[in-house]
């Protein structure tokens, strides 16, 4: 759908000059538009509808994302994952209802200090009683860790809890359960939130520390179709992962902005080279980006976006087709994984080209940069994903489709490193729990996963027409990153790789004007840096200070004093 919103009040306004809670206070209404402009139904989140996507795409979701977290938690997650359960649970609609209005925010209560990453193991209870069940967390590290829960900006809220469902003093796995944390004011008795103190340089929220003391639960808290059945599941694992069904379309999701991101980085990093200049000999402006340090960064952020922006709608349309959940779940890893490793290279090396002015706030860069750090980690550590994807994949027990060899030169790679770590496993006669997997096989996860990345967006980039110089950049831009097996198995010494390098700025630059328009963020970035008008239009609403005191220099200690 086409809309507006980047000129709407809630999201012209500075959120750099605002507090702290003030710029929360901001995300959480900016969280409400979103929902009232895409009006998105039960069957649009359960399903993953085009109107979904849309919202996750939405590059104004790249300009908060601290409001693009509340989202995913409360759509993706927490909608997600009571959507399924609406037809044999009625008795759901009227909640769901209110979250899809955000009259009521929903959080999703998972991982647990003590335990992050192994949340299979997760301490929090909730005992079967005669009339219900009590939710409780046994000590300080069963507190469920991050998600916003406090009561401090006039919102409701209500959480999916994952707790352990004890039954006569047995363990009957991990089940969810509906739980209100707080109305508009203050928590719910026996819910405790601690508020974490801010993520560094990033879109703030209030993350918090949650626990409950002996807290009563009515039976139909309980998430599942059938309240009644608390039996054990035959295999605990498996159906661990089925309650947590919606984070997988999770790791498919969260790097949506980042992909707007990356080119908004493209366009401020373009745009300010192209404008900024030093004085050369005889005093004239020279644009830096006539310097190839300069051109190399630009270049490389423009190729990637453009890349990564046709390809993520295709990856996304595969993955949600297949019938297999695990083939979902692995192109979700790669896609995550591909998207934000390109993300982290290409705003670092952007915003160190830009100077103190790529270090500030109002340009944007070193903010979005804190912010990935977080993604990296959200719906899935990245490393984590890697790691069991890469060894289901050396095992052989399922295949992704990675471009023939034939293909492309990335294509090449990513067959190559794949085949020679199969070739690896076969050859230590070892198991995936072994010492030797451990320590030389899985340290090349995550790289053999990136390179499947790369070829299957390179190859989409072929089909889709992109133009030549833009694939050209990105294939250097990889080949940088490997750049030893290129010149090993790919033939291409480290002179030619340079000289490829060289080639492609070349044909390049020339377009480069076209490209930032293709790039198709201008409506969207709000960074000062972009041009000197626009720093001038921002430089009166800053706070400035003067006065009228005179310094009276025959008080004044003599100046050898001073130093």
């Amino acid at each position: 759908m086409v809309n507006a919103l980047y000129r709407h009040p809630l999201f012209l306004q500075r959120a750099e000059l605002l507090t702290p809670d003030e710029r929360v206070s901001l995300s959480y209404q900016r969280a409400k538009l979103m929902m009232q402009t895409y009006r998105l139904t039960a069957r649009d989140v359960q399903f993953c509808s085009p109107k979904y996507w849309e919202m996750m795409m939405d590059p104004i979701c790249a300009w908060d994302v601290a409001m693009f977290t509340m989202l995913a938690a409360h759509v993706g997650l927490t909608i997600g994952t009571l959507s399924r359960h609406l037809k044999r649970r009625p008795d759901f609609r009227p909640l769901v209802d209110r979250l899809l209005r955000f009259d009521t925010v929903g959080i999703y209560l998972l991982t647990e200090r003590g335990h992050g990453l192994d949340a299979f193991n997760i301490e929090t209870t909730a005992t079967k009683t005669t009339d219900g069940f009590i939710l409780n967390t046994p000590r300080e590290e069963a507190a469920k860790f991050m998600p916003a829960s406090t009561p401090l900006f006039g919102v409701e809220k209500v959480a999916l809890v994952m707790a352990r469902l004890i039954v006569d003093n047995e363990d009957r796995g991990c089940r969810f359960f509906i739980v209100p944390i707080c109305n508009e004011t203050e928590m719910y008795r026996g819910v405790t939130s601690t508020r974490l103190p801010p993520r560094s340089g990033t879109c703030p929220l209030d993350f918090s520390i949650t626990s409950f003391d002996h807290v009563f639960l009515p039976p139909t808290a309980l998430v599942a179709a059938d309240v009644y059945d608390l039996s054990t599941p035959v295999r605990q694992l498996e159906s661990w992962w089925d309650e947590i069904w919606r984070i997988q379309l999770g790791t498919l999701s969260v790097p949506a902005p980042w992909v707007s991101a990356t080119k908004a980085v493209a366009y401020i990093g373009g745009q300010y080279s192209s404008w900024r200049c030093i004085l050369g000999k005889h005093n004239n402006p020279t644009p830096i980006l006539t310097f190839r340090t300069q051109q190399w960064a630009v270049a490389h952020a423009t190729s990637v976006g453009m890349v990564l922006d046709n390809w993520y709608p295709l990856v996304v349309k595969e993955a949600i087709g297949q019938n297999d959940p695990r083939m979902r779940h692995a192109l979700s890893v790669v896609v995550k994984t591909t998207i934000c490793r390109h993300f982290q290279r290409c705003v670092s090396e952007v915003a160190e080209r830009c100077g103190a002015q790529g270090t500030f706030d109002q340009n944007y860069m070193a903010r979005i940069e804190n912010d990935g750090k977080g993604v990296i980690i959200a719906e899935g550590d990245i490393l984590t994903l890697c790691i069991r994807l890469f060894s289901e994949m050396v095992q052989g027990q399922y295949h992704l489709p990675i471009p023939d060899s034939s293909d492309s030169l990335l294509a090449a790679h990513a067959n190559s490193l794949l085949n020679e770590n199969i070739a690896l496993f076969r050859s230590l006669g070892c198991t995936h729990r072994s010492e030797a997997f451990n320590s030389v096989i899985l340290p090349q996860s995550q790289p053999v996963i990136e390179a499947i990345g790369h070829a299957l967006a390179y190859s989409a980039g072929v089909k889709a027409g992109l133009p030549q110089p833009i694939l050209d950049v990105y294939q250097c831009a990889v080949v940088r990153q490997d750049s030893a097996w290129y010149s090993e198995e790919g033939h291409l010494s480290r002179m030619r790789q340079r000289l490829q390098e060289d080639a492609a700025l070349k044909a390049f630059l020339p377009g480069l004007s076209s490209y930032m328009t293709q790039l198709h963020v201008e409506d969207y970035v709000t960074a000062p840096i972009v041009s000197d008008a626009a720093w001038k239009a921002y430089l009166p609403e800053l706070p400035s200070y003067t006065g009228g005191a005179d310094y009276s220099w025959d008080d004044a200690p003599p100046i050898h004093a001073m130093l």
